[in-house]
């Protein structure tokens, strides 16, 4: 079951309802319009959920015990008697997020409002081995400085395939690992249900949770950085396909003589549109407008304020990338005719550059003329981590046998 702010991403087959199923659907009902609509009273979640003011009570008296809901003040009314509001209760759970990229890796606690109490970053080592080893020394060592939180799991973004039937990293072309398991030793290691997923799905995930699109169904993420990724959300579903490696657009081959690929292919639409193809063209020197005496960039936030000081050679490179971010989400518009297409990424630094481009070269390529909108994502909220934080919370406030 799919609401508005609630997104569905089981991949079981629906089952014919019972008494059990029937709690279990009343109980996120509740749960989630808490989270949603907080602070509000029982008559409000009543109204809201369309369950009977009894079936309400008793849930929220049950959620109370179990420290996921807190009353708070009374609410002040002209007459009658004054309801008591309902909001999540932050100190009831922790969860960990953490987001896995080739230079650093990103954890944090968070709350039930996805509210961040704790962050740190760490390099990334080189080997999977020695990465798995760090973090569960350093998921371990969080727990250990906040003893009285309730943890209840931890989330993992990474830019890659993933299994999601046996929750294994099938492939990260931009790390260069394949086949690892996180799940098995990190579990052991901390005693917590662990959930790993695709950073663009984890994207996704985040913009209708916690972001501004909470009340969009249908919602392509672009993630752009060392890589392209996509994070496609229809009819309010995750769309994974069978094994979880549904909406792999970013490794769509758009040139097939076209520049090789870390996945293998070649002229694969990262390889024209990502982070690190804007990098190679710049220092290539293939702009035309490019002085022989200008140095190379090692970073994409070097090349952004190259282009802010209004260097001509980044600017064009800027405008390139922007050229074939534009092609690529054409193809999604005209195949997929989304509501909301959201970019993830520095990239949404020089967004007063690149919009204009992308929303022509899409007017001129999706001859279906979709309404979508094509927005910038606020980095700074880390929509990565917030998505793992959303993931772990799912399977609370989303019916278990749904």
């Amino acid at each position: 079951m799919a609401t508005p702010s609630s997104v569905e991403v089981s991949n079981y087959p629906a089952r014919g309802a019972n008494s059990e199923t029937a709690r279990d659907i009343n109980r996120s009902l509740v749960l989630n319009g808490i989270r949603t609509n907080q602070p509000l009273s029982r008559a409000d979640l009543a109204r809201q959920t369309g369950l009977q003011r009894s079936t309400v009570s008793l849930i929220v008296e049950q959620l109370i015990e179990e420290r996921w809901v807190v009353e708070g003040p009374a609410r002040q009314l002209p007459r009658g008697r004054r309801p008591r509001l309902l909001a999540l209760n932050i100190e009831r759970a922790g969860i960990i997020g953490v987001n896995v990229m080739p230079g650093a890796t990103t954890i944090v606690l968070a709350d039930l409002n996805a509210d961040f109490r704790a962050q740190e970053t760490v390099p990334t080592p080189k080997k999977p081995e020695e990465f798995v080893k760090l973090l569960c020394d350093r998921v371990r060592e969080l727990m250990r400085k906040y003893p009285d939180m309730t943890y209840e799991g931890l989330g993992i973004s990474v830019a890659g395939r993933v299994d999601y039937r046996t929750q294994n990293l099938v492939f990260a072309p931009n790390l260069g690992w394949h086949d690892v398991n996180f799940r098995t030793p990190l579990e052991r290691a901390t005693g917590l249900p662990v959930q790993i997923e695709n950073a663009a799905n984890a994207c996704a995930l985040s913009e209708v949770w916690s972001g501004p699109n909470k009340d969009v169904s249908d919602l392509i993420a672009i993630t752009v950085s060392e890589g392209i990724g996509t994070g496609i959300i229809a009819n309010g579903k995750l769309v994974r396909g069978p094994s979880g490696a549904g909406g792999e657009f970013g490794h769509v081959t758009m040139n097939e003589d076209g520049p090789a690929c870390n996945c293998g292919s070649r002229g694969c639409w990262e390889v024209y549109a990502s982070n690190t193809a804007a990098i190679r063209h710049y220092n290539g020197g293939n702009s035309k407008h490019r002085a022989a005496t200008a140095s190379s960039v090692t970073s994409f936030s070097d090349l952004v304020s190259l282009a802010d000081r209004q260097d001509v050679s980044a600017l064009a490179t800027i405008q390139r990338m922007a050229h074939y971010l534009g092609l690529g989400i054409a193809m999604l518009v005209t195949g997929l005719a989304p509501t909301v297409v959201t970019i993830v990424g520095e990239v949404t630094r020089v967004w007063k550059t690149v919009e204009p481009i992308i929303q022509r070269v899409v007017a001129e390529h999706a001859p279906t003329r979709a309404k979508t909108r094509i927005v910038p994502s606020d980095d700074r909220a880390q929509p990565r981590l917030r998505g793992t934080i959303a993931l772990v919370l799912q399977k609370h406030f989303e019916p278990r046998h749904w």
